[in-house]
């Protein structure tokens, strides 16, 4: 029985997805409003609205158009790429832990960044390259390591651990043999944040999450024959080996595009797909849906971290670190007390 016919069977549950829809998209729209109203130059929504279509004063059109709107949109692409490269990879481990962040590729790919920094030779293309490239590496690493144990499970994820912890190692080594130029801008850059990113961004990240993103969404019915396991996969007339790869290989292409843009941001892709699983009360995890989330959950992590301690800007890493913590302590209850 796929979705579709489920929901059919269950018109409550088909309520409540399309309440989840709808909650979480006014939520992020709220959320990209504050983006466009709030900051040092408060705009009111409706002048940030006008301006959106260049009309009213210069000044602050210049600021929506130019400055704002621009974060607002790589908040949304950046977070949907982040959530769904989480999605893919927790469908190939059949693991919730299995994030990039946690598995190693982000560190993989700005390893990468890192390596093309050093050279000197910082272009779009050049960062996202290499970006795919190191991410890649990891994967591949970390799958050929756990290749014995499985390529899913509780093998992967701690083999995904110790490839972090190397490759954070070496980066630590190539930071420290740059010079002062490279090494500030390799710092910030690990933090992780939207601000000060380049517009230019914007047309890379909307290509790579729309191209990805369709991909992704022609592999949904093997993806979801996949997390039964191989044999039920098999026997379901998927292919596990292409499955596993092809979403492989799709999540360190979002994961590399998303860490050359803002750096290193952690918590997106490991929560995301698991709180729209919640949400959606979705037996596998559901793609569009993990997108959605995690857009949400940058954006407002990013207004968090511009607005709190304003003027002070701080990374937007630091915010999506500290609500990830605070989201797998209330998982880590909940499961516990479920276990009594």
């Amino acid at each position: 029985m796929n979705v579709r016919s489920l929901t059919r069977a269950d018109p409550a549950l088909g309520r409540r997805r399309i309440l989840a829809w709808s909650v979480v998209s006014l939520l992020l729209a709220a959320v990209t409003a504050g983006t466009l109203t709030l900051g040092e130059l408060g705009i009111p929504i409706g002048d940030a609205l006008r301006a959106l279509f260049g009309r009213g004063e210069p000044g602050i059109v210049l600021v929506v158009q130019e400055w704002r709107l621009p974060r607002a949109l790589l908040g949304i692409a950046v977070g949907a790429m982040l959530a769904l490269s989480g999605a893919l990879f927790q469908i190939v481990t059949r693991n919730p832990l299995g994030s990039p962040d946690i598995l190693g590729f982000s560190t993989g790919a700005f390893t990468g960044v890192l390596l093309v920094m050093n050279a000197g030779a910082v272009s779009v293309l050049t960062l996202t390259t290499s970006a795919f490239a190191g991410g890649l590496a990891a994967a591949v690493l970390a799958f050929a390591l756990s290749s014995r144990a499985g390529v899913h499970g509780f093998a992967l994820v701690v083999t995904g651990i110790a490839v972090t912890a190397m490759l954070s190692a070496v980066n630590t080594v190539l930071v420290l043999r740059s010079d002062d130029l490279v090494a500030l801008s390799a710092a910030i850059w690990a933090t992780g944040s939207l601000n000060g990113v380049d517009a230019q961004w914007l047309v890379p990240a909307i290509l790579t999450l729309a191209v990805t993103g369709a991909i992704a969404a022609g592999m949904a019915r093997a993806l979801v024959a996949y997390e039964l396991g191989d044999e039920r996969a098999a026997a379901l007339g998927a292919r596990p080996a292409a499955t596993r790869w092809g979403a492989m290989i799709l999540g360190v292409a979002l994961i590399a595009v998303a860490t050359a843009i803002t750096g290193p941001i952690g918590f997106v892709a490991l929560a995301a797909p698991q709180i729209a699983r919640r949400l959606w009360r979705s037996g596998t995890i559901p793609l569009g849906a993990s997108a959605l989330t995690g857009a949400l959950l940058l954006c407002l992590s990013d207004l968090i971290s511009a607005r709190l301690f304003a003027p002070t800007i701080i990374p937007t890493g630091l915010v999506t670190v500290s609500i990830g913590g605070i989201y797998l302590a209330w998982l880590l209850t909940t499961r516990e007390r479920t276990t009594r």
